[in-house]
């Protein structure tokens, strides 16, 4: 798992899992896995599955990485408190996933609650294993 900076603000996690690396064959099958950790855990809540890629070729103008095949987010919460307005503008958590053909793209940003952070890299590393 890579941490770098997106358009120099963006602070993210980023994992490339190729395909011999884990059992998993297709992004729905990873968003169904990154569902059911959802589903499991005592906080989080799943909201949706956006298919970007689809939303994206749709549009007239619309345009896709040469190479991307798939691309979904699964947007969820951690959240089980709100002290504040502001914490709106960063919830709720989504985890990217993109199919460049030979390998797998996951891919969040960093959260303010280390809890979610640990949470979203385990389940990601784990898929290396699943």
């Amino acid at each position: 798992m890579t941490q770098k900076v997106f358009k120099e603000k963006y602070p993210i996690f980023e994992l490339i899992i190729g395909k011999e690396e884990t059992s998993k064959k297709s992004v729905d099958e990873i968003i169904d896995y990154f569902k059911a950790k959802i589903d499991a855990h005592p906080v989080a809540t799943y909201i949706a599955t956006f298919d970007h890629y689809a939303h994206t070729t749709s549009l007239a103008e619309g345009s896709v990485a040469e190479g991307i095949v798939a691309a979904k987010n699964i947007v969820f919460c951690f959240g089980k408190e709100l002290p504040t307005p502001e914490v709106m503008a960063v919830r709720p958590r989504s985890i990217g996933v993109s199919d460049l053909g030979d390998r797998f793209v996951i891919i969040f940003m960093e959260a303010p609650n280390p809890q979610a952070n640990e949470a979203m890299e385990t389940w990601s590393k784990a898929l290396k294993e699943a």
